[in-house]
């Protein structure tokens, strides 16, 4: 039987939750149907080691601006590779990932997949142009909740009918560990008795740690028990951020009840000691870091932003609050400090949530199907331009 050859294309391989799926999917793609290969516009990540020990190949094209004509050589020679490698299935991810390879990628590749996997509050209007541009390009554009196909169909201009939506998918093997509550407090020099409200999160602006900081503050005087974790680090392009956190815990008069943990490779265990999971974003679409905690049994307090309220039901299995209300975020996680019995019962709901609607499982066989209708369709044609780049 032969494999179907797929080609992904992604920025960088740093952990993120785009980054984090990608992976995900290449270590469960089934082998005996899919020969995958990796190509990045920066080698750059600690997903770059891991490939190479799957014996998954990784390609660099490196592009600093697609103003240059290094960049349209970079996509010459991407193209030159797709079609020497006969690869059937291109499947470019985010803006960088879209815009360097769908044009390139659709004359020589049977089927090209776009992803498309929040609502891009960092991209420009020119940014966001050009992406739609790319895009039309696609045979589908993949995204993973209804909020993104909806801002892409009502404020972007694109075409439903070239949307499709799978969900986040998460390992709940992952998540099935005893529980690791004493040795997380041993390890950062915790009371052994307290309770913990913990934020997983990559810190940049607009995932509301200053939010969480400011409950925290308001938390302090009822709950001395309490000690609030921010697990996670900078992106190089902010670099100054966490300083400026730790400074802001400082003036907030909570830095001796805030715990900044860096980035931990123990989310599972960690998520499993939570007394309480905060999620005080601004924009997502469907965050990994809401799916990994209700996994984990959390009870979760999140901000009701993008795909959030697809996955967590208010009062059913979690709190929703509004977005940058750090009062809101402070009630509802003093609701659950109080109320045992109500974060139980919203822990194990979502749990069972988990395991019902955004098992890996169901992501990884629904990406498999649309892998193989797709290209059902254009078989046994391939691009004509394919030999011409030979």
């Amino acid at each position: 039987m032969t494999r179907t050859r797929i080609l992904k294309v992604v920025p960088t391989l740093m952990c993120g939750g785009t980054e984090n799926q990608f992976m995900t999917l290449g270590r469960l793609l089934d082998r005996s149907r899919f020969d995958l290969t990796f190509a990045c516009l920066r080698r750059w990540g600690p997903f770059v080691e891991e490939l190479g020990q799957l014996g998954i190949p990784l390609r660099e094209y490196r592009v600093a601006t697609f103003r240059s004509v290094h960049a349209l050589a970079q996509q010459a020679r991407l193209a030159r590779q797709i079609a020497r490698a006969r690869i059937d299935i291109v499947h470019a991810y985010n803006f960088y990932g879209n815009v360097f390879a769908i044009p390139p990628a659709r004359l020589v590749a049977p089927v090209v997949i776009a992803s498309i996997r929040d609502r891009s509050p960092y991209l420009t209007p020119m940014q966001k142009r050009v992406q739609r541009y790319a895009c039309q390009f696609a045979d589908r554009i993949l995204v993973n909740a209804d909020a993104v196909r909806d801002w892409l169909v009502q404020d972007e201009g694109y075409d439903p009918a070239n949307i499709v939506v799978i969900r986040n998918g998460v390992e709940t093997s992952r998540f099935h560990g005893p529980p690791a509550g004493e040795r997380i407090r041993h390890e950062l020099g915790l009371p052994r008795d307290c309770r913990l409200v913990i934020l997983v999160s990559r810190l940049a602006r607009l995932k509301g740690v200053e939010h969480f900081l400011e409950a925290a503050a308001m938390l302090r005087p009822r709950y001395p028990d309490v000690r609030f974790l921010i697990v996670g680090e900078t992106s190089p392009p902010d670099p100054g951020y966490l300083e400026a956190l730790e400074r802001m815990s400082d003036s907030l008069g909570v830095r001796d009840r805030v715990t900044f943990t860096g980035r931990r490779s123990d989310v599972p265990a960690v998520l499993s000691a939570a007394t309480v999971a905060v999620m005080p974003s601004l924009n997502e679409a469907l965050s990994n870091v809401l799916l990994e905690s209700m996994a984990a049994g959390a009870p979760v307090v999140a901000t009701r932003v993008g795909g959030t309220p697809e996955a967590l039901q208010d009062g059913e299995t979690g709190l929703l609050v509004p977005p940058g209300d750090a009062t809101a975020i402070a009630t509802a996680v003093s609701t659950l400090l109080d109320d045992r019995a109500l974060a139980a019962r919203l822990g194990c709901a979502a749990r069972a949530q988990i395991r019902k609607r955004f098992s890996v499982e169901q992501m990884v066989r629904a990406t498999e199907d649309l892998y193989a209708e797709l290209l059902a369709r254009k078989q046994p044609r391939r691009p004509m331009a394919a030999a011409c780049l030979v």
